[in-house]
């Protein structure tokens, strides 16, 4: 992770091909259909709407955007993180979205696009926490417990960068869904859940005063939308998300679920 740029006070941050596309010159895919999956457990950039039960988010406007421009349809699915990478691997989806962090081991599996966010992970802790303050506090507080999906970045931060290096640490609990965590904290079942600023933003907002951020940012992860090996789609998906920051169209998406949207409300 070496690099080091926050935007939207923290909260993410946009690190894009210097590919200069324009809407005219982008391919035209000719309205097949793409099978694009998510988790829908990742807000802002992905989740259930609760007043409406529709699928919303970041991410969302993102790829109908690209799908508009590119002409192709979208078919949305959804399945677990666990799964996700492997299932795209086999070919079961033509694109996965949800907070994908790049790494270099995941490559070795799918083909990424360029990045089209970047985001810093985040302490997140129940309002009226005052046991620990930051990474190094929390390591020494010998009873906090952190939830963690496994197999993800925040898992490896914790068990890496918190707690011992051992993979294996019962301080860290598994939850199927990052949702899930965010409830365990609320419910006293852990202490911390590691998340960037995107996701943490929103459930800070919506609790009223029940969750908080604390500490500085343990790290920062470039998102990017996952292909099968050898897609023909990695392109023109790469010169769409080009053509969206050249426009201004993904600063536009920021505002409006970084700074104006507030889930629950």
């Amino acid at each position: 992770m070496p690099f080091r740029r926050t935007v939207l006070a923290g909260i993410a941050a946009l690190v894009l091909s210097p590919l200069a596309a324009f809407a005219a010159d982008l391919p035209d895919l000719g309205g097949k259909t793409v099978v694009v999956v998510t988790e829908n457990a990742y807000p802002p950039l992905q989740f259930v709407d609760p007043k409406t039960g529709k699928q919303i988010g970041w991410e969302y406007d993102a790829m109908n955007e690209i799908a508009k421009r590119l002409n192709f349809k979208v078919e949305y699915q959804n399945t677990s993180w666990d799964a996700m990478i492997q299932a795209v691997s086999d070919n079961q989806y033509n694109i996965g979205m949800t907070g994908i962090t790049i790494k270099d081991d995941r490559k070795q599996k799918v083909d990424f696009s360029d990045p089209y966010m970047r985001s810093q992970q985040f302490m997140l802790v129940r309002g009226d926490e005052n046991r620990f303050t930051d990474a190094k506090t929390f390591g020494e507080f010998k009873d906090g417990l952190i939830g963690a999906q496994p197999g993800t970045s925040p898992f490896y931060t914790a068990v890496y960068e918190i707690l011992d290096g051992n993979e294996q640490n019962p301080r860290v609990k598994l939850f199927e869904t990052f949702g899930a965590t965010v409830q365990a904290l609320k419910t006293g079942d852990v202490d911390l859940v590691l998340t960037d600023g995107v996701a943490a933003k929103g459930y800070v907002d919506a609790s009223k005063g029940g969750l908080k951020v604390i500490g500085g940012p343990l790290g920062t992860e470039d998102f990017g939308f996952i292909f099968p090996k050898g897609s023909d789609l990695v392109a023109p998906v790469n010169a769409a998300i080009a053509a969206l920051k050249t426009d201004g169209t993904l600063d536009a998406l920021n505002k409006k679920w970084f700074l104006d949207y507030k889930m629950g409300e």
